[in-house]
């Protein structure tokens, strides 16, 4: 069937009724008083073509929107809609905490922050029916391990990120030494290490948050190499970067295509 055949609508909407929770989700009434096709094409467009795609599950997609939606820091009632939709869909609470705390790398203390004290109201709504409210409380990978910061780090780098991402250390050798340590303890030895979210979630949520800043694209480079060297695949970079149309715009996602591009004509003529 061609996509223009398909009931993008009543698909969209079987889409948005499970993340929603509800069987008339508030977008479809909205803005029926000054822009009623902007219903219409919020669920034809992000939900009934983004995320009926079958590249990444409904699990990985609110993870990814909820990176992207951190790092904008400017669309809290719609990161407020995707924490909630995240739960609907199975994600725990402590997928979600990791994934809005796995930001703080790339967008910073405040963005984390803000985004954490909506998440907080979230958890609170939902009460204790969706996840437990104590699964937050596990302490970094790490600690009491003998293992300095800089050493877990400096490993989680190589496994992750591989050639890439040292390069990027050695870049900084000469001009801010500091700033490569940082990367290295901080980025990597407290946050990457952390469980509750795996590598391959954290390279999704990376993706999707330096795609949406549009203002990191040779670290979004590093990344795609991190996801595909923890296991994913080139497709899940691809729909990951294309679901940042959603929430970021098309210029932002044709450049991480186009970056992507780059990193997978690298590691082609490379092997």
């Amino acid at each position: 069937m061609a996509a223009n055949d398909r009931d993008r609508f009543g698909e969209g909407l079987t889409i948005l009724r499970e993340l929603a929770g509800e069987e008339h989700p508030s977008v479809l009434d909205s803005f029926s008083d000054v822009a009623p096709d902007l219903g219409r094409f919020t669920v034809e467009f992000p939900y009934g073509d983004i995320y009926a795609r079958q590249a990444l599950t409904l699990r990985q997609r609110q993870l990814a929107t909820i990176g992207a939606l951190t790092a904008l820091g400017h669309a809290l009632p719609q990161l407020r809609f995707h924490i909630n939709g995240a739960l609907n869909v199975g994600c725990t609470r402590r997928e979600i905490t990791e994934a809005i705390m796995h930001v703080v790398i790339y967008a910073g203390f405040p963005a984390t922050i803000n985004a954490l004290t909506v998440a907080k109201d979230v958890f609170e709504a939902a009460g204790q029916e969706r996840g437990n409210a104590d699964e937050n409380t596990a302490e970094t990978t790490g600690k009491g391990s003998g293992e300095s910061r800089y050493d877990r780090g400096w490993r989680a780098l190589s496994d992750i990120d591989g050639e890439a991402g040292e390069a990027v250390i050695k870049s900084l050798a000469d001009i801010a030494p500091d700033l490569a340590r940082y990367i290295i303890e901080f980025s990597f030895g407290d946050i990457y290490v952390r469980p509750g979210l795996d590598l391959h979630a954290r390279e999704i949520v990376t993706i999707a948050a330096c795609t949406a800043l549009g203002t990191a694209r040779p670290q979004l480079k590093v990344h795609v190499h991190g996801l595909l060297n923890v296991g994913g695949s080139k497709e899940e970079v691809v729909e990951t970067i294309l679901q940042m149309a959603v929430y970021a715009g098309f210029p932002a996602a044709i450049n991480g295509i186009t970056a992507a591009r780059e990193v997978f004509t690298e590691r082609a003529a490379a092997s």
